[in-house]
């Protein structure tokens, strides 16, 4: 009998819910289904939580080829979770272009550096295009922070992709723009970025 047809097995022995017992486990609804269905194991502290709550071993609950899947679903998600930490710090990383002087700004003395509120002369869609770019991508990040483990498939799927399109927009924006400074940043950023897709590939 596979994992997940045991913990099946156990959960209607004791006559719960699959929401009643996420509740127990402290995770969430489909979490649980997920696992009863086959589709992944529960990270070990949950494994641990589960073999307590159900009063048997962690032996009993797997078979050697599922310790073996368990320990490499916990990997990739340690994995993601770091992912999701620096991307989420790089995002809000942005906020700083607000108050650091990358902006060439011309003036009657030449050209000179301000932050982006300080930024005047201009054109008015170009700055609320920069400020709303910055704000987006710092928001994002605040919120990639808060739900690093929103159990969603539509935000698994789709967080890292929204992170990398708003960078490129930005990064495009600035270097088109001829702002070489704030695209410099920016490229930095997003090179860590492209770095660590291309290291959990």
């Amino acid at each position: 009998m596979e994992f997940n047809e045991k913990l099946q097995q156990l959960r209607k022995q004791k006559g719960l819910t699959q929401e009643e017992l996420a509740d127990v486990l402290y995770v969430s609804r489909a979490a649980v289904s997920k696992w009863e269905s086959g589709r992944g194991y529960p990270s070990i502290d949950s494994l641990k939580a589960i073999a307590k709550f159900f009063g048997v071993t962690v032996d009993h609950l797997l078979s050697g080829d599922e310790v073996l899947a368990i320990a490499e679903e916990n990997g990739r998600q340690k994995e993601t979770q770091m992912r999701d930490r620096i991307f989420g710090l790089l995002d809000c990383g942005m906020v700083l272009l607000m108050v650091l002087p990358f902006f060439g700004q011309v003036s009657d003395e030449g050209v000179r550096e301000v932050s982006l509120l300080m930024l005047t002369g201009t054109q008015t869609w170009l700055k609320c295009a920069y400020m709303g770019l910055t704000t987006g991508m710092s928001l994002f990040g605040l919120l990639t922070l808060a739900l690093q483990n929103f159990d969603h498939s539509l935000w698994i799927k789709y967080k890292t992709g929204i992170s990398l399109g708003l960078h490129v927009g930005l990064t495009f924006l600035f270097i088109l723009s001829r702002q070489p400074y704030a695209g410099g940043y920016a490229f930095l950023f997003l090179t860590i970025k492209a770095l660590m897709m291309a290291k959990n590939r």
